[in-house]
């Protein structure tokens, strides 16, 4: 493959990048090749020795979309990380999916749990309203539940953001550790 095949390869994979980021890139393997050349080398063997621009732009991009989800844990910058991370390998399907899906789980499960001991109140009042008959104890559990709900409520903003940003941390793992190893 000649240099201009692999970099106009690499850079229609890369069309997720900003211009600016896109084109460093594409400088940095310019400078490759131009270093390559300058030891004798063909651009043919330069491109061997760089390997495929598929699995280089999909490093490339695991490696910017955990950098946005690091900068910005909004959701969506967390789901195109995820995605990033497993399309490197099917490996990562299993290990990473699989804990992204029981993460949210739990998060969704505590926010619900959360929401429903704040409306518990409102169900007692609805009860009382079509209901048969008043009970003051059903009212005392009640509060007690809005009061629970607001405190896991409190509880959930920490625990959805630690475990966003526990969860950055294992998909950057995981992507060093397919990409060929991990820095200790």
């Amino acid at each position: 493959m000649s240099k201009e095949q692999f970099i106009k390869e690499l850079s229609v994979l890369l069309k997720d990048l900003s211009a600016q980021e896109r084109q460093e890139v594409l400088n940095d393997y310019e400078e490759h090749f131009q270093f390559g050349m300058d030891e004798g080398k063909t651009e043919n063997e330069i491109a061997a020795s760089l390997g495929s621009p598929k699995i280089l732009a999909k490093e490339i991009l695991a490696n910017y979309h955990i950098e946005n989800a690091k900068g910005a844990q909004t959701a969506g910058n967390v789901v195109r990380a995820v995605w990033a991370v497993i399309g490197l390998s099917f490996f990562n399907l299993v290990f990473v999916l699989g804990p992204f899906i029981g993460l949210v789980g739990i998060i969704f499960a505590g926010w619900i749990i959360s929401f429903a001991g704040i409306a518990s109140p409102i169900f007692v009042l609805i009860n009382n309203l079509f209901g048969r008959y008043f009970d003051s104890f059903e009212w005392f559990m009640a509060i007690g539940y809005c009061g629970i709900g607001l405190l896991l409520l409190i509880a959930m903003q920490w625990i959805t953001k630690w475990f966003t940003r526990g969860f950055i941390r294992y998909i950057s793992y995981n992507a060093a550790l397919v990409k060929g190893g991990v820095k200790r």
